[in-house]
């Protein structure tokens, strides 16, 4: 009944404790025979030795495992929602190279079948952004995956705001033919310049002209990103385009929060880390374009021992099902096993802003979770359950679906 009633109200937590399974905490070592306990949606004990209040709803999860829900940063689910027709397209405003003042939470279907699959992939969290066709995108928006027919339902209450920006091919390849362009790269940083500027003196009409302009949401946009109220998440694949976004923020005083794709930070991994930002990316996709075709799958590995956050993101309403493999796969290319679970967890969650409340298995914070078969990294793992504050959003055992290996 709650999970019908989400979007109904605001109230959406239960009570809870798994016991038996190991407890992949994230934040600590793993807890062998471990019992997490929730109450009202919160984490509020986790160990080897915890007691269950009489009357606490409780999960045998013997010789299963327990880690954090799933975060990803990079989703255009709800904005391009399945079935994929022109008409579902609504992630690309693609009128302008700087429309700064559109929301991605404006377009998002809350019915996309999409949802349901991430969440049977142990998905509880995810960043849905405007796509890259423009320069400056819009905002995009946190959200729990949770069941719901609002969206405030699936609202991430508290989360921070952020903005899609973007630079490299897909711009320029939007709006070439365009008479005022960007039909280059240095097109591309030079409307980025342009829109900075214009947000400071729009700002100095606004407080010194007796009869200031009217305002413009754009530029007030613009300028919340420039006064940190906005975190920054920027499309961008090549070294020098890295470099490039580095040069026009730093001149503004702006600070990036995430490079997405981020197939060459390996190159200037450095710069990354000196800048104060992390990376979304994949853990072997490359090739499918020009600026994508120095990708290694080393790539994440050597980003991480760098001492950056790093994420591995889906991009793909198919690959978000299967984040835990996508992050298993790092494994081969020198990531440890810690390493490579936070790139599903806890650097995701630091990468929103929201690791406050999720990406590790800790007392206080909410109760997102997800139990596999077998360990996370193993590719014949299976979720066997995700819970969402609490209230399970996800159980196999009435999807008829196998938990045997082949």
């Amino acid at each position: 009944m709650i999970v019908l009633l989400i979007g109904l109200c605001t109230a959406w937590a239960a009570d809870l404790a798994i016991v038996g399974a190991t407890v992949l905490t994230i934040s600590g070592p793993p807890i062998q025979s471990g019992t997490v306990l929730v109450e009202d949606g919160k984490i509020v004990a986790v160990g080897d030795d915890v007691s269950v209040p009489e009357g606490t709803p409780t999960l045998d999860a013997t010789d299963q495992y327990l880690m954090p829900g799933i975060i990803d940063v990079h989703s255009h689910m709800g904005v391009y929602p399945w079935p994929g027709t022109n008409a579902h397209g609504d992630g690309n405003e693609a009128t302008d190279p700087i429309t700064a003042r559109v929301k991605a939470e404006d377009s998002v279907h809350v019915s996309d079948p999409a949802f349901a699959r991430a969440r049977a992939g142990g998905v509880t969290t995810i960043l849905v952004l405007p796509g890259s066709a423009n320069v400056m995108g819009g905002e995009a928006v946190t959200l729990k995956v949770r069941p719901s027919r609002t969206l405030e339902g699936m609202r991430f209450a508290g989360s921070p705001r952020a903005i899609k920006m973007a630079c490299g091919e897909n711009p320029k390849r939007v709006y070439g033919d365009d008479v005022d362009g960007p039909s280059t790269r240095m097109g591309n940083l030079a409307h980025m310049r342009a829109a900075f500027q214009s947000a400071l003196d729009y700002r100095t009409a606004r407080k010194t002209h007796r009869d200031p302009p009217p305002r413009d949401a754009n530029l007030d946009t613009v300028l919340d990103v420039m006064d940190g109220k906005i975190r920054v998440h920027v499309h961008c694949y090549r070294h020098d385009d890295i470099e490039g976004i580095f040069r026009v923020m730093d001149s503004f005083g702006v600070k990036v929060t995430a490079i997405h794709h981020a197939l060459e930070a390996y190159k200037v991994r450095d710069l990354i880390k000196e800048h104060g930002a992390g990376i979304a990316t994949w853990a072997d996709w490359w090739g499918f374009k020009m600026e994508a075709l120095d990708g290694i799958p080393h790539n994440a590995a050597l980003v991480k021992s760098a001492g950056v956050p790093v994420a591995i993101h889906s991009d793909s309403a198919n690959q978000i099902q299967r984040l835990n493999v996508q992050a298993a796969k790092t494994l081969r290319y020198g990531m440890s096993e810690t390493d490579a679970l936070e790139t599903i967890t806890l650097d995701p969650a630091r990468l929103l802003g929201v690791d406050g409340n999720v990406g590790s298995i800790e007392v206080g914070k909410d109760a997102d979770l997800a139990l596999f078969s077998e360990h996370p990294l193993d590719v014949y793992s299976l979720v066997q359950g995700t819970w969402i504050d609490g209230v399970r959003v996800y159980d196999r055992s009435k999807e008829g679906t196998p938990n045997a290996r082949p």
